[in-house]
């Protein structure tokens, strides 16, 4: 849990209220992603309500079940959870729920105001609600089935969660956004956990890729994944991009929210070319002149433009074909040392930590 913005995790009894209402799921999480959407809650100049019981890239064994919606997931099913979704307006009807109307208030400030709180800490007092739908750094999870997806219970149960989340922003930028395939250059700004997902997909849709980042082990990382690796600093970036892609990349994924590296990104595209922006930008961007000359565009990237239940099993199936080896990006932590895990992310000594509760599902 998090109580204030600026104090440590405190791993604590937290009191679930009620059985799984219609349309509801109760699932022991195996594993749960630490997503650096969960660390930026202490940077949201207090939008995102404390305390919380964070984590939204949980996977676990469903282990109730309500009546209604969902019934297609019942009790012993293995289950990734990704974000909520309101399912009724017409970004949901439209098979787009990453652009959903209630997006924002479901996944980052805490759920609708007339949905009654669900959690309690040790002393009775109300939490926060289900932070993305899940809050799922915890033994339990209370969600909607309409946000989890049900998995081969072959499958690395622990490891899964991030597909829910970092993992398929990444890798839906390349395979749903920008649909690259053989003959689509790509550049990926930024080698953490989106970018080396979408540096895979990129692998796994046979397009080529260069990688940028100013971490060393993380661009050989990304060159082990197949990619031309770039230090962010080096002279002349764009031009050495249009080199290394025949004259320009046709698509560029930036993680990194660097009004620099953006602006090199689309000098480096080709003509039409196509940026795409994930990460949150924290100021104005200013784009220098000729940027978006000749076709080229920009636009923004929601959770991979994913339909969960579409693209999670898409990816584990690449990963069982060793096509999508994201299980290489990831390192467990029990649950109780999720301060180091925190600590470690940022020190970019990990690309990916998982926690994993103690006693829990494996």
């Amino acid at each position: 849990m998090l109580r204030s913005y600026e104090g440590p995790f405190a791993v604590e009894e937290v009191a679930l209220s009620g059985e799984p209402g219609p349309g509801e799921l109760l699932v022991e999480i195996a594993g749960c992603g630490m997503c650096r959407t969960d660390l930026a809650v202490r940077r949201s100049a207090g939008r995102s309500p404390l305390p919380a019981v964070l984590g939204h890239e949980g996977a676990g064994i469903v282990v109730a079940a309500g009546d209604g919606p969902g019934g297609a997931i019942g009790v012993g099913d293995h289950v990734v959870l990704s974000f909520d979704s309101c399912g009724d307006c017409p970004a949901c009807r439209g098979a787009a729920p990453a652009y959903c109307d209630s997006f924002a208030a479901l996944n980052l400030f805490g759920g609708r105001p007339e949905h009654p709180p669900r959690f309690t800490d040790a002393a009775g007092d109300a939490l926060a609600p289900r932070w993305f739908g899940q809050s799922s750094f915890a033994r339990y999870a209370l969600v909607r089935a309409r946000n989890a997806v049900r998995v081969d219970p072959a499958l690395p149960l622990a490891l899964l969660g991030p597909l829910g989340c970092g993992f398929l922003t990444g890798a839906g930028a390349v395979l749903n956004s920008f649909r690259a395939g053989p003959g689509d250059p790509l550049v990926v700004l930024g080698a953490g956990a989106v970018g080396l997902a979408a540096v895979m997909a990129a692998g796994a849709a046979g397009a080529p890729v260069v990688a940028v980042d100013r971490h060393p082990r993380r661009l050989a990382l990304a060159e082990r994944f197949g990619a031309v690796p770039l230090p962010a600093g080096t002279a002349g970036l764009p031009d050495r991009i249009r080199r290394l892609t025949d004259g320009g990349a046709r698509y560029a994924l930036d993680t990194t929210a660097s009004p620099e590296l953006v602006n090199d990104a689309l000098r480096a595209l080709r003509p039409t070319g196509t940026l795409g922006l994930v990460a949150r930008l924290p100021g104005v961007l200013p784009l220098e002149p000729g940027t978006l000359d000749r076709g080229r565009s920009v636009r923004h990237i929601c959770e991979g433009d994913a339909v969960p239940g579409l693209l999670i099993p898409r990816l584990t199936g690449l990963w069982q074909a060793g096509r999508f080896p994201f299980d290489r990006l990831i390192r467990t932590y029990p649950l109780s040392e999720v301060n180091e895990a925190e600590r470690d992310c940022e020190a970019g000594l990990v690309v990916k930590p998982v926690l994993i509760p103690e006693g829990g599902s494996r």
